[in-house]
């Protein structure tokens, strides 16, 4: 079975998010066929979580928290994203507001 354009994917996590009530941003457009992403979920009080796209054993995606399992100084979160995205052209930034800190990925996260 073939990968999910990254567009198409980027949607789909928007209409979830949107759907429960959160607002999402797509920060950075990349490739539209097979950037990278980094999520980043901002709970509003100044802190966030970065989530990025990774590969399993078994090639599935899966996410995975970069700068550790806690939560983080927002400025920290976009400093990191602003690092990946000078290294990756092709990366999607994706930010999500949720002051309860989900990130409505269907794929398995790595507990934060």
């Amino acid at each position: 079975m073939s990968e999910l354009k990254t567009k198409i994917w980027v949607e789909a996590l928007r209409w979830r998010a949107e759907a429960a009530g959160a607002s999402v941003y797509v920060a950075r457009r990349g490739d539209p066929d097979a950037g990278a992403v980094v999520v980043k979920v901002a709970r509003l009080d100044g802190t966030a979580h970065v989530l990025a796209a990774t590969r399993a054993m078994d090639g599935e995606r899966c996410w995975v928290a970069p700068l550790g399992d806690g939560a983080l100084e927002e400025a920290r979160a976009d400093a990191y994203a602003r690092r990946r995205a000078e290294d990756d052209p092709d990366l999607w930034i994706i930010e999500i507001e949720d002051r309860y800190g989900r990130h409505f990925l269907t794929e398995p996260v790595e507990k934060f």
